[in-house]
Formats: C-alpha cells, sequence, structure tokens
C-alpha cells in the first residue's frame, strides 16, 4: 500500500515525483497525436524501453519458468508484444472517448452473456472476474454501455502522485471503483448485496491466497471472488477482451458461469479458464507481472458481512 508523500523519506518523494512528471509528460504529448497513431506509438514506445526498465527480463523469466518449450525466438517475439500490448493498455486509460467509443462497438458473445442477463433479469448479483489480459476496462467499459450497473475492484498503484490521476482516469470509464482495502471491500459487498454487478481482476499475487496452479506452477491466488459468490449467491462470470490484430478494436468473450462448489475449486477454474485463453493468444497476457512470487502463507482471511 502507498504511503502518502508526507510520510516518505525526501530520496523517495523526488523519486516517485519524477516519474510522475514524466509519465504525465509523456501521457499529455502523445494526448496531441490523433487516436489511431497514438495507440501504436506508446506500445513501440513501451517496447523499446523494456529492456532498459526490466520488463523484458520479468517476462523471460516467467516464461523460463512456465513455458521452457518456447524457443528464444519465440520469447523474444513475446517480449515485444506483452510491453507493446502494456504500452497501448496504458494510453487507451487515459484516451477517453475514443477509446470508450471503440470498447462500446467491440461485439460480445459466449454462453456468459446469456448468464448475465438472466442474473440482471433476476436481481442476481454478479461477479466477473477476468486478467490482466488484452485491455480488461474495455470489457468493463462494453459492459456499462449496455446499462449494467458495474462497480470494480483496483488496486492503488504504488506512486501515491500517479495514483490520483490514474484513480480519476478509470472512474472516467464508470463507477463506482472500490480500492482494495478494508473500507472497499464493505463497499464492494454493499453494492453486491444490492444486486449489483462487480469486476474483479484475479490474477495477481494475492498475500493470504491459496497456491493454485496457474501454467503448471503453484501461484497465491486470492480465493475472495469465489468466497463472496458462494456467500451472497452471486453468478460468478469470466469475461475478457481480446485485443484485435490492428491494435485498436477489441472482441469481449463471456465465458461459461463457474459453477459454485467450493472457493478453491471454484478459484481453479477461473485460472484454468484464464490459462487457456493466455495460451491462445500469449502475447496479451501482462507476463511483466511477478505471477509466481513466492509468498510465506498465513491463514487466509474469510469473508466477512
Amino acid at each position: 500500500m502507498p504511503i502518502d508523500p508526507s510520510g516518505l523519506s525526501r530520496m523517495s518523494r523526488a523519486k516517485y515525483l519524477t516519474s510522475n512528471l514524466f509519465l504525465r509528460g509523456v501521457i499529455a504529448g502523445l494526448g496531441l497525436i490523433p487516436y489511431r497513431w497514438r495507440v501504436p506509438v506508446m506500445g513501440r514506445l513501451v517496447s523499446a524501453l523494456a529492456p532498459v526498465v526490466g520488463f523484458d527480463k520479468r517476462v523471460r523469466d516467467n516464461l523460463k519458468l512456465t513455458r521452457p518449450d518456447l524457443s528464444k525466438a519465440e520469447v523474444a517475439t513475446l517480449c515485444r508484444e506483452v510491453s507493446n500490448n502494456a504500452g497501448r493498455t496504458l494510453i487507451e486509460l487515459y484516451a477517453g472517448q475514443p477509446f470508450l467509443d471503440r470498447a462500446h462497438a467491440a461485439p460480445i458473445s459466449g454462453p456468459g452473456l446469456a448468464a448475465l442477463e438472466a442474473a440482471r433479469a433476476a436481481g442476481r448479483p454478479v461477479i466477473l472476474v477476468t486478467g490482466h489480459f488484452g485491455n480488461y476496462d474495455a470489457a468493463r467499459a462494453n459492459l456499462i454501455g449496455r446499462g449494467h450497473n458495474m462497480g470494480a475492484l483496483y488496486r492503488r498503484m504504488a506512486n501515491p502522485y500517479f495514483n490520483a490521476h490514474y484513480v480519476r482516469s478509470i472512474e472516467r470509464i464508470g463507477k463506482p471503483m472500490f480500492e482494495q482495502g478494508r473500507r472497499g471491500m464493505m463497499e464492494m459487498v454493499r453494492h453486491l448485496k444490492g444486486g449489483g454487478v462487480i469486476a474483479i481482476v484475479a490474477d495477481l499475487h494475492s498475500h493470504g491466497g491459496e497456491d493454485i496452479e496457474f501454467f503448471g506452477k503453484p501461484a497465491v491466488t486470492s480465493i475472495v471472488p469465489a468466497e463472496l459468490a458462494l456467500k451472497y449467491n452471486a453468478a460468478m462470470i469470466p469475461v475478457y477482451a481480446i485485443r484485435h490484430d490492428n491494435g485498436l478494436d477489441f472482441e469481449i468473450t463471456m465465458h461459461a458461469e463457474i459453477p459454485h462448489s467450493d472457493p478453491v475449486t471454484m478459484t481453479r477454474a477461473v485460472c484454468d479458464d484464464l490459462e487457456t485463453l493466455v495460451r491462445q493468444h500469449m502475447g496479451q497476457w501482462f507476463w511483466i507481472h511477478r505471477r509466481w512470487k513466492p509468498y510465506a502463507r498465513r491463514p487466509a482471511k474469510t469473508v466477512q458481512d
């Protein structure tokens, strides 16, 4: 959890402030370029910086752990594709209406769509689970545009100066937004109990989670989404936004509802579902994350009212 700037050391404040000014400057500068060029330019820029800032090393380490069968050429290609998608996703987040227009126009399909509509008709809450794949905010924008009362859980960025700007940007896509933490969880549960829809990105390393295999290796994963689904009889549906080959448009896919059973089994089904999709579009998942980071386990917290 980031610290308020007043509680940081002078060196840390300077580092975060400099980083914030740089990122804000790049975003503002690219905002002067037409959208159809702006997005690929940001993708190429992040790809060029990836070896310097350590993204390529993280991607290579993760692929070495989970896909040692890949050739050097395939790994090099994925390094470029992953960073390119990350850059595009970042600048799309700050693009405003041009991004929303693309997201709203995206076709949507899959068995989960019927399950979502059935839940809405019945006033049943819904938990949409997704991953850092394609541009996950495109799916959120699309469903909000279809009239779904949809909130989302987010994790604060490490840079306290940039975080406020980031939150304002994701709130432009839709509200309410729930910050990860005790207060955000209480607000999210209240929204869910009222028959609302919430979206949770479920593929991050999570303290207090369970070891769930992802690409054949144990990855600490939160079982809270499944616990919430069971506690409040919410439909749990995977949803993803797949980036098209043109790099600008998307296709929204909603997979089959996860059957209610127990939290670990349901979470394992979510991870398996995401893995299947990632294997089909390897360059669209954020291999930059420390997904398989080791963790000294403590007892997991259960969902409370």
